[in-house]
């Protein structure tokens, strides 16, 4: 007797696409919708109230050669992709110590871990605090202790961005780091119990073995952080927005996705900023491919 199917009545087959009908549909209004209109927008010129106006590729035109203010974002974002080096190795430095055996380990990990469950809202307000400017900010407070001037972070030129970038560093270290201590308990032990055989000391058995089988994940986390880099907004929204705009003094803090948000939402140029979003896309699936061509290699164990 031939065994019945999962699916081999048409009955059953309309039931199971009933279930999926509202996942589908909701993802065709939310996301492929929007995916077209903004692409038809980006050759328009459009306000969001009056109909679009076809203006064909006058946008990219404007991005790429009459927009200083855009080239300016670009450059302050690949400035903040600069957290990346540091924070992947504090992050795999925090891993390695908290998979020793010591004790209160699964204490420290939640320590680590809370900020990048914590609202990015509520993380950037207390940081915006303690970068207060003059003596009312925490940092300040200290640096005037220790016997150094104030700093007006955040109303700086020079110190905005850098200030972000502390920041966003301590904040992202505790998801980077549970990414690293999966990676470190797949590599089997008796690698490190053959290498100790072999009188390889700690910097050996962390040149030769730990570094080589993490890779894979290190190119994860290498690959996310660069698109995270290039979709930072919120602590850039709540750190740096006054009545003037967004960014900071001179636009010192401006990043890609900031200016977007100021150009299609603060001054309602829908067409510009879906332009400036498919140039975003670009950039970063560009960036992406060239990480996985140099980063991503063959592990062996």
């Amino acid at each position: 007797m031939r065994k019945k199917g999962f699916f081999t009545s048409l009955y059953e087959q309309r039931w199971a696409f009933l279930f999926i009908a509202p996942v589908v549909l909701l993802f065709l209004i939310f996301v492929v919708g929007p995916l077209i209109a903004s692409f038809y927008w980006s050759f328009t010129e459009y306000n969001g109230i009056h109909a679009p106006k076809w203006v064909g590729v006058e946008n990219y035109k404007n991005i790429f050669f009459h927009d200083a203010r855009f080239w300016k974002s670009i450059r302050n974002t690949i400035f903040y992709t600069l957290v990346i080096p540091p924070g992947v190795a504090l992050s795999l430095l925090l891993a390695i110590a908290v998979d020793q055996r010591i004790r209160f380990k699964n204490f420290f990990r939640m320590i680590y871990f809370i900020p990048s469950v914590t609202s990015v809202i509520a993380l950037s307000v207390i940081w915006k605090w303690l970068f207060a400017g003059e003596k009312y900010g925490l940092i300040n407070y200290f640096l005037i202790l220790i016997g150094l001037k104030p700093v007006d972070w955040l109303m700086s030129p020079f110190w905005t961005l850098p200030a972000i970038m502390i920041m966003s560093i301590w904040a992202g270290i505790g998801y980077n780091m549970l990414l690293f201590l999966a990676g470190l308990q797949t590599i089997p032990t008796t690698v490190y119990e053959a290498a100790e055989i072999d009188g390889a000391n700690i910097w050996d058995k962390f040149r030769y073995i730990t570094l080589p089988l993490l890779k894979p994940t290190m190119v994860f986390v290498v690959i996310m952080g660069f698109i995270l880099s290039f979709q930072v907004f919120e602590r850039i929204y709540i750190m740096t927005e006054s009545e003037f705009g967004i960014g900071g003094v001179l636009d010192c803090a401006l990043t890609v996705v900031a200016y977007l948000y100021d150009m299609g939402f603060r001054k309602f140029q829908m067409g510009y900023a879906s332009a400036l979003g498919y140039v975003v896309f670009a950039v970063v699936f560009i960036i992406t491919i060239i990480n996985i061509k140099f980063l991503k290699t063959k592990v062996e164990y």
